[in-house]
Parts: structure tokens; sequence; C-alpha cells
């Protein structure tokens, strides 16, 4: 069972059943032409952890794309560096090896941590 669920996250997982609680937002970019919105969920149990992804809506044509899925850590917030870069902190104080976060280009790159489709959009770099 737990293989199974590893090789569906490494190399099937889409965001397409992404089902969970507001966080943060909206975040808004410089010139309102996206807003970011962060959301949550508890996987796992007791001994389980929080997932965390953010979503980008492009009010050009109303499409909602997630550009970032992790795990998340005590320490998030989102800041628009310019009009298409979106800067995700996502770290733990104290704890350096936990730092997932990420500066991305919301028209072209997502991250999504250690499953194929952040694979393949990194190797495009």
């Amino acid at each position: 069972m737990i293989s199974t669920q590893v090789i569906y996250n490494t190399y099937f997982f889409t965001f397409d059943n992404l089902e969970g609680e507001f966080y943060k937002g909206p975040v808004n970019s410089p010139t309102d032409k996206y807003t970011a919105n962060a959301y949550y969920k508890n996987y796992g149990g007791a001994a389980g952890g929080v997932n965390l992804w953010v979503e980008i809506t492009y009010h050009d044509d109303n499409k909602i794309k997630t550009v970032y899925h992790s795990d998340a850590n005590s320490n998030f917030s989102m800041e628009w560096k310019n009009e298409n870069t979106l800067y995700i902190v996502n770290d733990e104080p104290g704890f350096p090896s936990s730092n997932k976060s990420v500066e991305l280009n919301v028209e072209k790159e997502i991250h999504y941590e250690g499953g194929l489709v952040w694979r393949i959009i990194n190797n495009q770099h």
C-alpha cells in the first residue's frame, strides 16, 4: 500500500484533485494581473503532516493554476517580486534543511516537491 502511494505521488500525481482549507491570500500582483492564494490539507493522522499549495488566478482569462506544492512549515508567506515572479517562503526557523522557499515565474514554472512534475520542469532550465 505504501509503495503504491509513493509510486503514484512520484509519477502520476496531478493537481486536479486538490481540496483543502484556505490558508493565506489573496496576494495580488503589482498590476492585479494575478492573484495568489494558499491552501492546506492535513494528511496521515496524528503522525502525518500538512500539504500546502499555492494557486494563481490569471485574471485575463479566469484560469486557475497550481504553481507550488510542498509540505508546510511554520514560516510561510508570499510576495510578488515583479508582475510575473512570486516569492514563496516556506521554512522552519532553526532548521535550515527544511527550507522549501522558492522564487517562481508564474507563467513558466511550477514547483512540486519531489514529484515528476517538478523534475521535468526543472530539467528544462
